[in-house]
C-alpha cells in the first residue's frame, strides 16, 4: 500500500467520505480539499481520479507521501 495525497479545487462535502474509497477528507485554508490515505495499487488511484473527473472537480495535484 502507498500513502497518497490528492488536492482538488474547492471544498468537497465531508459526507462524500464513504464514496471516496478509504480516503480522509480535509479542507485547507486556501479553499481547497485534500484527500489522503492508503491505496492498494494504481488501479485504485485511477478509479479515484476518474470518479473526481466525473464529478467535474478540478485536480490540483497528486503526491505520494513518505512513511
Amino acid at each position: 500500500m502507498q500513502q497518497i495525497e490528492i488536492r482538488v479545487k474547492g471544498h468537497i462535502d465531508r459526507t462524500w467520505l464513504n464514496r471516496l474509497f478509504s480516503l480522509q477528507i480535509a479542507h485547507s485554508s486556501d479553499g481547497n480539499t485534500v484527500l489522503s490515505g492508503p491505496l492498494r495499487d494504481q488501479a485504485e488511484l485511477q478509479g479515484i481520479l476518474s470518479y473526481l473527473a466525473n464529478l467535474g472537480l478540478e485536480l490540483i495535484s497528486v503526491n505520494t507521501l513518505s512513511r
